[in-house]
């Protein structure tokens, strides 16, 4: 399996007693999933179904949906309004005699507003937008499916990009831990650097004394509980994108937890190069924080 990326764009059609039937499909990050549709009135009776065909396909994503239905062109049916016509036939009979004029001519009375009509395409039968309903639905599960195919693909670049960054904290969390300031040996020498130049080195210091000091020292600067978080979590971030699938909520506690332990060992730091370690895991997680919201 692989992660998915919660950006994609899928179009699909299909043709259905003569109409084109088009759904457009597309997504962008949310932390949950959003479904939003734009359709043609009087479609309202499918949007129960569309809605739980895209929650079955995707778990996050604000995912929009556009449906259009192209009817057949035909040429307009043009029909006479009898009520209008005899309406004005009766009124010129009544004038008739009364008004000095000729006869009306028929394109005459047929040029008059109201007479001509256009015929509306008559409705779908049952039967028949039954079928149009199920070409449209089939048509949505196309559409859905290259949704999905596209954000698979897009989940494969997204796996190369955090698959460094992990490798990327794996090597810094192992510099922290063969950097000299995190071995209680380091501490001692420094320990007694700053004694020798504050009492002078006329003024010794009892070695028991200073193995104290620097026990309490290396006890406060002891990092190596956060290194081994960050290494479990490190083996845990891996696990997930072996397992694949739906896991970008989990990762993004996992970035939480990564930088708990960076800003600890920053606080618990008494070395200038392990402080930039430090800093440089931070950036890394939240690099890595970034990209991790682009995950379903």
């Amino acid at each position: 399996m692989t992660i998915a990326s919660m950006t994609g764009f899928a179009r699909a059609s299909a043709e259905a007693l003569g109409r084109t039937v088009t759904w457009e499909a597309r997504s962008v990050n949310g932390r949950g999933l959003d479904v939003r549709l734009r359709m043609p009135p009087g479609l309202d009776r499918l949007e129960g179904e569309i809605r739980s065909r895209a929650a079955r396909k995707f778990d996050r994503g604000n995912v929009s949906l556009n449906l259009t239905i192209e009817a057949p062109a035909s040429a307009p049916q043009l029909q006479i309004n009898r009520a209008a016509l005899d309406q004005i036939l009766s009124l010129v009979a009544d004038l008739s005699g009364k008004v000095d004029a000729a006869a009306p001519r028929l394109d005459g009375l047929l040029g008059l507003r109201g007479v001509i009509e256009t015929v509306a395409e008559a409705p779908l039968d049952e039967a028949a937008q039954a079928k149009v309903d199920a070409a449209t639905l089939a048509t949505l599960d196309k559409a859905l499916d290259g949704l999905a195919i596209a954000r698979r693909s897009e989940g494969k670049a997204l796996f190369a990009v955090l698959g460094g960054i992990l490798d990327e904290i794996g090597g810094l969390t192992g510099e922290a831990a063969a950097n000299a300031a995190t071995r209680p040996a380091a501490i001692k020498a420094r320990l007694e650097a700053q004694i020798a130049e504050l009492v002078g080195a006329g003024t010794p210091v009892a070695p028991e004394r200073l193995a104290h000091e620097a026990a309490l020292l290396a006890v406060k600067a002891d990092v190596r509980e956060e290194l081994d978080r960050l290494g479990a979590h490190l083996t845990q971030a891996r696990e997930l994108f072996a397992k694949g699938g739906a896991v970008g909520r989990k990762l993004d506690f996992l970035c939480q937890e990564f930088n708990r332990e960076a800003n600890t060992l920053c606080s618990k730091s008494t070395d200038i190069a392990l402080t930039r370690i430090g800093l440089a895991l931070k950036t890394a997680i939240d690099r890595l924080r970034e990209q991790s919201a682009n995950v379903e």
